[in-house]
């Protein structure tokens, strides 16, 4: 998905699953893993690439500059190797080595890329995506029969199959590689966010929750110190620890429960910094005014209209639009229909008092959605 964000590849995925779940269709993902990606790259297929992709010769000889006569050595507590002659894979660390990654994929495999969002490659995180078992099997066969022709390899226990069975009616269909049946799992953490069979967000919305507290565990020292400015505290939350737990939420459909988990454990946090529990009887208004932070529920809508503005102000031509403005045939039975993303959006345009027309003016929009914290 060249020019695009992690945000893209999520947001598609989800409406992918929110549009075919309404009208209780079948989705097949297989979420493709390469084994060392970066380490197992033949260098003869490096300078293929970059032939194939028109690369400038002047460039092309820089490039072999940086890998020639490349060496590396091993250091351990025992203590350090001699040198190693190292004449495969590209550089770690190096800020080329994506940027060279990124040519070999697509000089290896534009025949074999569907249109997104039936797939997407995202730096070496691959996505199939289908209607029909087998016809995602067909896609990954190819897939792998290109990749380790020339030296690549696919990892047959990372590599996850999501069967979104929304139709009730089939079973999933076994995906195997060269005889190796892969896992059928119940949810894939996708570019850090968690996409489940279901098409639901309540595992997804947990495990932001408990990426939340893995970062705090890591500020604790200052967070719950109390000799620390109480305004210090509110800053390192709001830099540190709130941006972890609504990573992704921009393309969350959020249910009343999802807002209530997410308001409590917020709530839970910033007692816990203020050194007060509920038993204290101190108002979650006072506690917020005291670290000067904004509601998270708050953020999150705010944060879901700015990338409404941002997908509604792209060309047709865009997978975000596309997928957005995606028809797919069916009925969607009886009963309450699930409630969609853009129903989100529109009862958050409702409260902020704007309308769809206003995405055009980007700058007039973002004011109008702002959610600022207090000062």
């Amino acid at each position: 998905m060249p020019g695009r964000g992690t945000t893209d590849a999520i947001f598609a995925l989800r409406q992918l699953c929110e549009k075919y779940k309404r009208v209780h269709k079948d989705l097949h993902m297989v979420f493709v893993d390469l084994e060392k990606a970066y380490d197992r790259v033949p260098r003869e297929v490096l300078w293929w690439a970059l032939k194939m992709k028109g690369m400038p010769g002047k460039y092309v000889r820089l490039v072999r500059g940086m890998y020639r006569a490349s060496r590396t050595c091993v250091r351990s507590a025992a203590g350090t190797t001699g040198s190693i002659d190292v004449a495969v894979g590209l550089h770690q660390g190096s800020a080329l080595s994506p940027y060279l990654f990124l040519l070999i994929m697509d000089a290896l495999t534009s025949d074999l890329q569907d249109e997104a969002p039936w797939c997407m490659l995202f730096a070496d995180d691959i996505v199939l995506v289908g209607e029909k078992g087998i016809e995602v099997q067909s896609r990954l066969t190819g897939w792998q029969r290109r990749l380790e022709s020339v030296g690549l390899k696919i990892s047959r226990s990372k590599t996850e199959y999501l069967c979104c069975d929304f139709g009730g009616l089939s079973s999933p269909v076994p995906m195997s590689l060269d005889g190796a049946i892969l896992p059928i799992c119940s949810d894939v953490k996708y570019l850090g966010s968690l996409i489940q069979d279901d098409g639901g967000i309540d595992r997804a919305v947990q495990h932001r929750i408990n990426a939340g507290w893995m970062k705090w565990r890591q500020v604790t020292a200052t967070t719950c110190d109390p000799r620390m400015p109480i305004r210090l505290k509110g800053k390192i939350y709001k830099s540190i620890i709130r941006p972890v737990v609504m990573y992704g939420s921009e393309c969350w459909a959020v249910k009343k429960k999802d807002e209530n988990r997410l308001h409590a454990n917020e709530m839970r946090m910033l007692r816990w910094m203020c050194g007060v529990t509920r038993m204290d009887k101190i108002r979650n208004e006072y506690i917020r005014g005291s670290l000067k932070v904004a509601p998270v529920v708050e953020k999150v809508r705010g944060s879901r209209l700015a990338w409404f503005g941002h997908v509604m102000r792209r060309n047709e031509s865009q997978v975000t639009k596309r997928v957005l403005n995606m028809n797919v045939e069916g009925h969607t039975g009886r009963g309450r229909p699930n409630k969609r993303w853009i129903d989100c959006v529109k009862s958050d345009m409702r409260m902020k008092g704007v309308s769809m027309e206003m995405t055009a003016d980007r700058e007039e929009w973002n004011k109008k959605i702002y959610c600022a914290d207090p000062r």
